[in-house]
Protein backbone atom coordinates (compact mmCIF):
# COMPACT_ATOMS: atom_id res chain seq x y z
CA UNK A 1 0.00 0.00 0.00
CA UNK A 2 2.97 2.19 0.33
CA UNK A 3 4.43 1.45 -2.64
CA UNK A 4 1.04 2.51 -4.41
CA UNK A 5 0.45 5.67 -2.55
CA UNK A 6 3.81 6.91 -3.29
CA UNK A 7 3.86 6.14 -7.07
CA UNK A 8 0.39 7.60 -7.38
CA UNK A 9 1.40 10.62 -5.48
CA UNK A 10 4.92 11.03 -7.13
CA UNK A 11 2.91 10.56 -10.76
CA UNK A 12 0.90 13.32 -9.94
CA UNK A 13 3.45 15.59 -9.02
CA UNK A 14 4.67 14.99 -12.40
CA UNK A 15 1.88 15.08 -14.12
CA UNK A 16 1.27 18.74 -12.26
CA UNK A 17 4.63 20.39 -12.77
CA UNK A 18 5.14 19.14 -16.60
CA UNK A 19 1.11 20.73 -16.62
CA UNK A 20 3.06 24.39 -15.39
CA UNK A 21 6.23 23.65 -17.47
CA UNK A 22 4.42 23.26 -20.52
CA UNK A 23 2.18 26.13 -19.99
CA UNK A 24 4.86 28.63 -19.11
CA UNK A 25 6.25 27.59 -22.57
CA UNK A 26 3.26 27.90 -24.79
CA UNK A 27 3.46 24.35 -25.95
CA UNK A 28 0.53 23.15 -25.08
CA UNK A 29 -1.27 25.21 -27.10
CA UNK A 30 -0.53 23.05 -30.24
CA UNK A 31 -4.34 22.52 -31.20
CA UNK A 32 -5.10 25.97 -32.99
CA UNK A 33 -8.09 26.69 -35.25
CA UNK A 34 -6.08 25.54 -38.67
CA UNK A 35 -5.33 22.23 -37.40
CA UNK A 36 -2.41 20.51 -35.39
CA UNK A 37 0.39 23.04 -35.27
CA UNK A 38 3.21 19.97 -35.54
CA UNK A 39 6.20 22.22 -33.97
CA UNK A 40 4.33 23.35 -30.90
CA UNK A 41 2.79 19.35 -30.08
CA UNK A 42 6.84 18.46 -30.78
CA UNK A 43 7.79 20.66 -28.09
CA UNK A 44 4.80 19.72 -26.14
CA UNK A 45 5.82 15.98 -26.60
CA UNK A 46 9.25 16.36 -25.66
CA UNK A 47 8.21 18.23 -22.50
CA UNK A 48 6.09 15.63 -21.25
CA UNK A 49 8.18 12.97 -22.63
CA UNK A 50 11.61 13.99 -21.60
CA UNK A 51 10.38 15.84 -18.26
CA UNK A 52 8.81 13.27 -16.69
CA UNK A 53 11.46 10.51 -17.28
CA UNK A 54 14.44 13.28 -15.63
CA UNK A 55 11.97 13.86 -12.94
CA UNK A 56 11.91 10.49 -12.13
CA UNK A 57 15.62 10.25 -12.29
CA UNK A 58 16.03 13.09 -10.56
CA UNK A 59 14.17 12.18 -7.32
CA UNK A 60 15.18 7.99 -7.90
CA UNK A 61 17.57 7.75 -5.08
CA UNK A 62 14.73 9.22 -2.31
CA UNK A 63 11.88 7.34 -3.95
CA UNK A 64 14.01 4.49 -3.65
CA UNK A 65 14.75 4.42 -0.44
CA UNK A 66 11.75 5.63 1.19
CA UNK A 67 9.46 2.90 -0.85
CA UNK A 68 11.84 -0.07 -0.65
CA UNK A 69 12.57 0.66 3.33
CA UNK A 70 16.62 1.04 2.50
CA UNK A 71 18.48 1.46 5.48
CA UNK A 72 21.66 3.55 4.49
CA UNK A 73 24.79 2.42 6.42
CA UNK A 74 26.37 5.36 7.67
CA UNK A 75 27.76 3.49 10.61
CA UNK A 76 27.88 -0.42 10.22
CA UNK A 77 26.82 -2.00 12.92
CA UNK A 78 28.13 -4.89 12.59
CA UNK A 79 31.30 -7.03 11.09
CA UNK A 80 29.26 -8.17 7.76
CA UNK A 81 27.54 -4.53 7.34
CA UNK A 82 31.21 -3.42 7.22
CA UNK A 83 32.13 -5.79 4.99
CA UNK A 84 29.66 -4.76 2.00
CA UNK A 85 30.29 -1.13 2.45
CA UNK A 86 34.54 -1.97 2.03
CA UNK A 87 33.40 -4.26 -0.65
CA UNK A 88 31.33 -1.41 -2.58
CA UNK A 89 33.99 0.89 -1.54
CA UNK A 90 36.60 -1.13 -3.64
CA UNK A 91 34.81 -2.32 -6.49
CA UNK A 92 33.40 1.56 -6.91
CA UNK A 93 37.65 2.56 -7.08
CA UNK A 94 38.22 -0.43 -9.81
CA UNK A 95 35.14 1.04 -11.46
CA UNK A 96 36.49 4.75 -11.13
CA UNK A 97 33.48 5.64 -10.00
CA UNK A 98 32.22 8.28 -6.82
CA UNK A 99 31.66 5.82 -3.66
CA UNK A 100 27.62 5.11 -3.69
CA UNK A 101 25.70 5.19 -0.30
CA UNK A 102 24.96 1.44 0.69
CA UNK A 103 21.72 0.28 1.97
CA UNK A 104 19.89 -2.98 2.74
CA UNK A 105 16.18 -3.24 2.96
CA UNK A 106 14.37 -6.07 4.04
CA UNK A 107 13.16 -8.72 1.82
CA UNK A 108 13.41 -11.52 -0.76
CA UNK A 109 16.57 -11.68 -2.84
CA UNK A 110 17.38 -8.82 -4.57
CA UNK A 111 19.23 -5.87 -5.55
CA UNK A 112 19.53 -2.74 -7.22
CA UNK A 113 21.52 0.38 -8.21
CA UNK A 114 19.87 3.95 -8.49
CA UNK A 115 20.89 7.56 -8.67
CA UNK A 116 21.01 10.83 -11.28
CA UNK A 117 24.62 10.75 -11.06
CA UNK A 118 27.62 8.12 -11.51
CA UNK A 119 29.22 9.87 -7.94
CA UNK A 120 26.47 9.62 -5.63
CA UNK A 121 24.53 6.76 -6.69
CA UNK A 122 23.02 4.14 -4.01
CA UNK A 123 23.37 0.62 -3.84
CA UNK A 124 20.96 -1.54 -1.74
CA UNK A 125 20.64 -5.37 -1.23
CA UNK A 126 17.71 -7.13 0.48
CA UNK A 127 18.29 -9.53 3.76
CA UNK A 128 17.20 -12.24 1.24
CA UNK A 129 20.13 -12.46 -0.75
CA UNK A 130 22.56 -11.55 1.92
CA UNK A 131 21.30 -14.71 3.84
CA UNK A 132 21.24 -16.57 0.93
CA UNK A 133 24.20 -16.57 -0.58
CA UNK A 134 27.67 -16.64 -0.11
CA UNK A 135 30.21 -14.05 -0.11
CA UNK A 136 31.85 -14.48 -3.25
CA UNK A 137 28.11 -14.32 -4.48
CA UNK A 138 26.96 -10.80 -2.88
CA UNK A 139 30.61 -9.41 -3.90
CA UNK A 140 29.76 -10.21 -7.86
CA UNK A 141 25.74 -8.97 -6.93
CA UNK A 142 27.35 -5.77 -6.17
CA UNK A 143 29.93 -5.39 -9.03
CA UNK A 144 26.80 -6.40 -10.93
CA UNK A 145 25.04 -3.17 -9.34
CA UNK A 146 28.44 -1.04 -9.59
CA UNK A 147 28.68 -2.46 -13.18
CA UNK A 148 25.14 -0.88 -13.94
CA UNK A 149 26.12 2.63 -12.22
CA UNK A 150 29.63 2.92 -14.07
CA UNK A 151 28.10 2.05 -17.67
CA UNK A 152 25.89 5.24 -16.78
CA UNK A 153 22.73 3.10 -17.26
CA UNK A 154 20.08 4.78 -14.85
CA UNK A 155 21.17 7.99 -17.31
CA UNK A 156 20.56 5.70 -20.44
CA UNK A 157 17.10 4.29 -19.52
CA UNK A 158 15.91 7.71 -18.79
CA UNK A 159 16.96 9.10 -22.95
CA UNK A 160 15.53 6.18 -24.12
CA UNK A 161 12.21 6.27 -21.96
CA UNK A 162 11.86 9.87 -22.54
CA UNK A 163 12.47 9.20 -26.44
CA UNK A 164 9.69 6.95 -26.36
CA UNK A 165 7.19 8.73 -24.13
CA UNK A 166 7.99 11.61 -26.91
CA UNK A 167 7.46 9.55 -29.77
CA UNK A 168 3.88 8.17 -27.66
CA UNK A 169 2.30 11.49 -26.99
CA UNK A 170 3.43 12.94 -30.49
CA UNK A 171 2.07 9.86 -32.22
CA UNK A 172 -0.79 9.18 -30.28
CA UNK A 173 -2.17 13.05 -31.10
CA UNK A 174 -0.98 13.07 -34.43
CA UNK A 175 -2.93 9.69 -35.28
CA UNK A 176 -5.91 11.10 -33.32
CA UNK A 177 -6.24 14.22 -35.25
CA UNK A 178 -6.05 12.53 -38.47
CA UNK A 179 -9.07 9.77 -37.24
CA UNK A 180 -11.28 12.73 -35.66
CA UNK A 181 -11.17 14.80 -39.39
CA UNK A 182 -11.89 11.60 -41.12
CA UNK A 183 -14.87 10.94 -38.67
CA UNK A 184 -15.84 14.46 -39.40
CA UNK A 185 -15.61 14.93 -42.42
CA UNK A 186 -17.85 17.07 -44.22
CA UNK A 187 -19.30 18.76 -41.47
CA UNK A 188 -18.81 22.69 -42.03
CA UNK A 189 -19.32 23.58 -38.52
CA UNK A 190 -15.92 22.10 -38.19
CA UNK A 191 -15.19 24.55 -34.18
CA UNK A 192 -12.17 22.27 -33.27
CA UNK A 193 -11.44 18.69 -32.82
CA UNK A 194 -14.38 16.35 -31.48
CA UNK A 195 -14.64 13.41 -29.14
CA UNK A 196 -12.93 11.50 -31.86
CA UNK A 197 -9.69 13.09 -30.91
CA UNK A 198 -9.79 12.71 -27.30
CA UNK A 199 -10.99 8.87 -27.16
CA UNK A 200 -8.12 7.95 -30.16
CA UNK A 201 -5.72 9.69 -28.23
CA UNK A 202 -6.33 7.69 -25.14
CA UNK A 203 -6.44 4.68 -26.62
CA UNK A 204 -3.42 5.38 -28.40
CA UNK A 205 -1.21 6.48 -25.51
CA UNK A 206 -1.90 3.14 -23.50
CA UNK A 207 -1.24 0.87 -26.83
CA UNK A 208 1.56 2.52 -28.13
CA UNK A 209 2.40 3.35 -24.21
CA UNK A 210 2.82 -0.65 -24.37
CA UNK A 211 4.67 -0.48 -27.67
CA UNK A 212 7.57 1.66 -26.10
CA UNK A 213 7.51 -0.19 -22.80
CA UNK A 214 8.38 -3.33 -24.90
CA UNK A 215 11.83 -1.86 -26.91
CA UNK A 216 12.62 -0.06 -23.19
CA UNK A 217 12.70 -3.99 -21.90
CA UNK A 218 14.32 -5.06 -24.88
CA UNK A 219 17.10 -2.50 -24.17
CA UNK A 220 17.25 -3.28 -20.60
CA UNK A 221 17.69 -7.19 -21.10
CA UNK A 222 20.41 -6.48 -23.32
CA UNK A 223 22.21 -4.01 -20.59
CA UNK A 224 22.03 -6.72 -18.04
CA UNK A 225 24.57 -8.56 -20.24
CA UNK A 226 26.86 -6.38 -20.18
CA UNK A 227 26.08 -5.41 -16.53
CA UNK A 228 26.85 -9.39 -15.87
CA UNK A 229 30.27 -8.78 -17.69
CA UNK A 230 31.18 -5.66 -15.80
CA UNK A 231 30.97 -7.47 -13.00
CA UNK A 232 32.96 -10.50 -13.70
CA UNK A 233 35.51 -8.14 -15.05
CA UNK A 234 35.88 -5.93 -11.65
CA UNK A 235 35.84 -8.91 -9.92
CA UNK A 236 38.74 -10.52 -11.99
CA UNK A 237 36.89 -13.97 -13.05
CA UNK A 238 33.48 -14.70 -13.75
CA UNK A 239 33.28 -17.59 -11.75
CA UNK A 240 31.08 -15.82 -8.99
CA UNK A 241 29.07 -13.75 -10.84
CA UNK A 242 27.89 -17.26 -12.93
CA UNK A 243 27.51 -18.59 -9.37
CA UNK A 244 25.01 -15.98 -8.08
CA UNK A 245 22.57 -16.04 -11.05
CA UNK A 246 22.97 -19.94 -10.65
CA UNK A 247 22.04 -19.32 -6.82
CA UNK A 248 19.26 -16.70 -7.98
CA UNK A 249 17.33 -18.98 -10.56
CA UNK A 250 16.53 -21.49 -7.18
CA UNK A 251 15.46 -18.16 -5.10
CA UNK A 252 11.96 -16.62 -5.14
CA UNK A 253 13.21 -13.25 -6.06
CA UNK A 254 12.09 -10.15 -4.27
CA UNK A 255 9.73 -7.71 -5.91
CA UNK A 256 11.43 -4.22 -6.26
CA UNK A 257 9.33 -1.35 -7.01
CA UNK A 258 8.73 0.12 -10.52
CA UNK A 259 11.11 3.07 -10.35
CA UNK A 260 14.14 0.73 -9.62
CA UNK A 261 13.07 -2.63 -11.33
CA UNK A 262 15.31 -2.03 -14.36
CA UNK A 263 18.15 -1.85 -12.10
CA UNK A 264 17.65 -5.07 -9.75
CA UNK A 265 19.66 -8.16 -10.16
CA UNK A 266 16.45 -9.85 -11.73
CA UNK A 267 13.02 -9.65 -12.26
CA UNK A 268 10.60 -8.86 -14.59
CA UNK A 269 7.26 -10.56 -15.88
CA UNK A 270 6.54 -11.96 -19.01
CA UNK A 271 9.18 -12.04 -21.72
CA UNK A 272 8.18 -8.64 -24.14
CA UNK A 273 8.00 -7.10 -20.63
CA UNK A 274 11.01 -8.26 -19.13
CA UNK A 275 13.57 -6.00 -17.92
CA UNK A 276 15.87 -8.59 -17.64
CA UNK A 277 16.81 -12.03 -19.55
CA UNK A 278 16.35 -15.29 -18.48
CA UNK A 279 19.05 -16.30 -15.79
CA UNK A 280 19.81 -19.47 -17.72
CA UNK A 281 20.77 -17.09 -20.85
CA UNK A 282 23.02 -14.54 -18.77
CA UNK A 283 24.35 -18.11 -17.57
CA UNK A 284 25.47 -19.23 -20.93
CA UNK A 285 26.56 -15.58 -22.06
CA UNK A 286 28.91 -15.36 -19.13
CA UNK A 287 30.28 -18.94 -19.94
CA UNK A 288 30.96 -18.39 -23.33
CA UNK A 289 32.92 -15.08 -23.41
CA UNK A 290 36.07 -15.03 -24.13
CA UNK A 291 39.19 -13.57 -21.95
CA UNK A 292 38.85 -10.22 -23.25
CA UNK A 293 35.37 -9.73 -23.05
CA UNK A 294 34.61 -9.89 -19.58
Amino acid sequence: MKRIILFVMTNLAVVVVLGIVASLLGVNRYLTPQGLNLGMLLGFAAVIGFGGAIISLLISKPVAKWSSGVRVINQPQNADEAWIVETVRKLATTANIGMPEVGIFEGAPNAFATGAFKNSALVAVSTGLLQGMTRDEIEAVLGHEIAHVANGDMVTMTLIQGVMNTFVVFLSRVIGYAVDSFLRRGNDNNSGPGIGYYISTIVLDIVLGFAAAIVVAWFSRHREFRADAGSAALLGRKQPMINALARLGGMVPGELPKTVQAMGITGGIGKLFSTHPPIEERIAALQNAQPGQV
